[in-house]
């Protein structure tokens, strides 16, 4: 670890890096994409729904993906994973991402896929934190993130990254598992405690950070049922396939996250989160 990584960072570096977290997130949470999906049905495999999340925010971009190599776009992924969402992005030609992640063993994957996939020139891997970024200003097209800066200690500086990093005309698309607004940390101990944080931002404070680093919230699809939909489809999945899963995963760590996911779909019900699409500008000038 580096000190430019808060606290919260680092315990997220630390609980990603473990072999636990590793195996259940690459086995259950939809293989490459492991952030929240968009459900056409309760049947659907967890995988189709949460690369749907990724069509659906390459769609919120709002401008034409570039025809030929000949125009590139650069995107800067904060947050990325194993790299689902970069390897779906230069499917296109003329695309390059920047992944920003914190996580070794998330990184080492993502490259080995990147590397099976023939994707290895057009994507970097950074082993680096989305609050202090190692890229120069004004070098992005697009910033993307998908349920990861709720992990930052530190969400104001994260956008103020956004905004940085980002090319004037530039845009920010991204989702986060969040509070609803006016919902306080105090209503979200039983989440705050398990995935060691402080509070959870919020669809309003999001886009006062973001006023406050220069950028215009031109977006916001409140789509929170289906961070319920998707915690309880993870959870039933863990419960179907416990037996298999413990002899990989400990029985502790699996015991948890089930009532971790718990949590969370409780919270969901009662409306104390949020989730969704959104979309922040950089203007002109």
């Amino acid at each position: 670890m580096t000190s430019t990584y808060s606290a919260a960072a680092s315990t997220a570096a630390n609980y990603y890096d473990s072999d636990d977290a590793d195996r259940f997130y690459a086995g259950i949470w939809g293989g490459e994409d492991i952030h929240i999906g968009l459900y056409e049905s309760a049947e659907e495999p967890i995988a189709t729904a949460s690369r749907r999340t990724v069509d659906a925010l390459i769609a919120l971009i709002g401008q034409p993906l570039p025809p030929n190599q000949a125009t590139t776009l650069r995107v800067v992924d904060f947050g990325s994973g194993y790299g689902g969402a970069a390897r779906r992005l230069c499917s296109s030609p003329g695309i390059r991402v920047d992944a920003i992640n914190i996580s070794a063993v998330e990184n080492n994957r993502h490259r080995l896929l990147n590397q099976e996939a023939g994707l290895s020139e057009c994507i970097t891997v950074h082993d680096a934190s989305f609050e202090a970024v190692p890229l120069p200003d004004s070098c992005a097209d697009v910033i993307w993130s998908q349920d990861a800066i709720l992990h930052s200690g530190d969400r104001r500086t994260v956008m103020q990254e956004a905004a940085r990093l980002l090319k004037p005309g530039g845009v920010m698309v991204m989702t986060d598992p969040m509070a609803a607004d006016g919902v306080n940390a105090d209503s979200l101990t039983a989440i705050l405690s398990r995935i060691h944080l402080a509070d959870l931002g919020s669809p309003e404070r999001y886009h006062r950070w973001a006023t406050e680093a220069g950028l215009t919230r031109t977006a916001w699809h409140d789509r929170t049922p289906m961070l319920i939909e998707h915690y309880k489809r993870v959870r039933l999945e863990l419960r179907r396939r416990r037996e298999d899963l413990e002899s990989s995963i400990t029985p502790a760590y699996l015991e948890r996250m089930d009532a971790g996911l718990g949590h969370w779909v409780d919270g969901g019900h009662s409306g104390k989160l949020s989730w969704g699409l959104m979309r922040f500008s950089k203007p002109l000038n």
